[in-house]
């Protein structure tokens, strides 16, 4: 593959971009209040003490089972943000999730305990592709990966901030009253969504004619540079081999990355000798720290140079390295930075892999490409956690467990760096033409 130039910021006069300080804000707040409730269970779930009476299998399918729901409204969420409103789109499935994440505390058995998960995750589904969507009409390609990135860095940011208060909260109220409280921010972060956020640049009150004409005339100029693509259905989407590629680029790398993120406070909890709620959750922020610098860096650095690829791989590898090494080591502190660069790594490609989508298909139809790419690739967040649950009991040890996240890490390398390599592909045909200004 060819790899792309570096693409140049345009010489033109500096454009204003309040975007920035707008839009991402309230998409990264708005996202970090959903991946509170998602993973809240993971600092929860070794602090049940016989409650319910979880195996550790069952724990991973609690974790997982979200993901089976989360598949269904990937892309109708992605068709109805495009063709009808991303803003409306959110704030009706924040609504949504925000009450089947408090409903989530009632749960009397682990069967309850099954349904709401799948219920939480039905509605929390489509919000990633329907803010993609959003994202999309507001920066050009050239600043895309830094712009998901940037949103994207509620998922780090939210660890760092709400494991502790998770941690602190178990500390003074029941695992029960801890998830009803947590479902109650959506609700409240539906108004601000609904006031501040708009579809496109040219229906916001608080941005310049010079900035949305900006926008406006990159974003055509971006289309008009992409080959024809359909009408925008599912089979235009699903034929196209790049569009396959990403999504087994996805299910083998979010396998890895939520099969880690599931078990993390657990095996903090077993470093620290099983130390209070409050002391895990802290700990836990660490890894989650390292992890936001670093995807934040990865995607300047993508955008900067144009190699997407790269910056997909390059930290899965080292993420591989990192997980197998820590089975190997003995001691909390190397295996605590070990785990910081594990983080750090199954992070990173956030930005730049999801540029690509945007890069390769025309506006038509990569809102059902990216639907379909994150639906069947987030199903291997219900595979990560479950086998690492299943594998301990099996084994009596998490070794084994996080070898296979491994190697599901190192297929997601394979795919990425063999699976677009042509020359001719969209993604540096597109990139090239960046770096020369057309």
């Amino acid at each position: 593959m060819t790899e792309a130039r570096p693409i140049p910021q345009p010489p033109s006069p500096a454009i204003p971009a309040k975007r920035w300080a707008y839009v991402i804000p309230v998409a990264a707040i708005m996202y970090m209040l959903a991946y509170l409730d998602r993973n809240n269970v993971s600092v929860i779930l070794p602090y049940l003490h016989g409650d319910l009476e979880l195996s550790n299998a069952d724990k991973g399918l609690v974790g997982g089972i979200f993901f089976v729901g989360y598949v269904f409204l990937q892309i109708p969420a992605a068709i109805l943000a495009q063709r009808w409103s991303a803003r409306k789109t959110v704030v009706i499935l924040m609504v949504a999730w925000g009450l089947a994440a408090s409903l989530s505390g009632l749960v009397q058995t682990k069967s309850q305990f099954y349904a709401a998960r799948f219920v939480l995750g039905f509605f929390e589904g489509g919000v990633w592709p329907a803010v993609l969507i959003l994202l999309a009409s507001w920066f050009p390609l050239r600043e895309r990966a830094r712009a998901n990135a940037l949103w994207m860095a509620c998922l780090p940011l939210s660890s760092v901030f709400m494991a502790p208060l998770s941690g602190w909260m178990l500390d003074h109220a029941s695992w029960r009253w801890v998830l009803v409280l947590q479902g109650v921010p959506p609700l409240v972060w539906a108004v601000v969504w609904w006031f501040a956020v708009a579809d496109r640049p040219a229906q916001a009150r608080w941005i310049s004619r010079a900035e949305a004409d900006h926008v406006e005339r990159s974003i055509a100029a971006d289309e008009a540079a992409k080959p024809s693509a359909g009408g925008g259905s599912y089979l235009d989407a699903v034929k196209q081999k790049s569009v396959l590629v990403l999504i087994g680029v996805y299910f083998f790398w979010i396998t890895g990355f939520y099969g880690f993120n599931l078990w993390l406070p657990s095996v903090i909890k077993e470093l620290t000798h099983n130390g209070s709620s409050t002391e895990v959750g802290l700990l836990t922020a660490i890894p989650f720290t390292v992890a936001l610098v670093v995807m934040i860096a990865n995607a300047a650095w993508s955008d900067r140079t144009g190699k997407r690829r790269q910056a997909v791989a390059l930290p899965l590898v080292v993420g591989i390295a990192a997980l197998l090494l820590g089975q190997a080591v003995d001691g909390a502190l190397p295996r605590m930075l070990l785990l910081c660069v594990t983080a750090a790594a199954v992070y990173a490609p956030y930005g730049p892999f999801w540029a690509i989508p945007g890069q390769l298909l025309r506006f038509e139809v990569v809102a059902v490409a990216m639907g379909l790419i994150n639906a069947l690739g987030n199903l291997g967040g219900f595979a990560g956690p479950y086998l690492v649950g299943w594998l301990t009991d099996a084994t009596g040890s998490g070794v084994t467990g996080f070898a296979v996240l491994s190697g599901f890490l190192a297929v997601a390398v394979a795919l990425v760096m063999l699976g677009l390599r042509t020359g001719t592909s969209p993604v540096c045909r597109l990139s090239e033409q960046a770096a020369e200004g057309t």
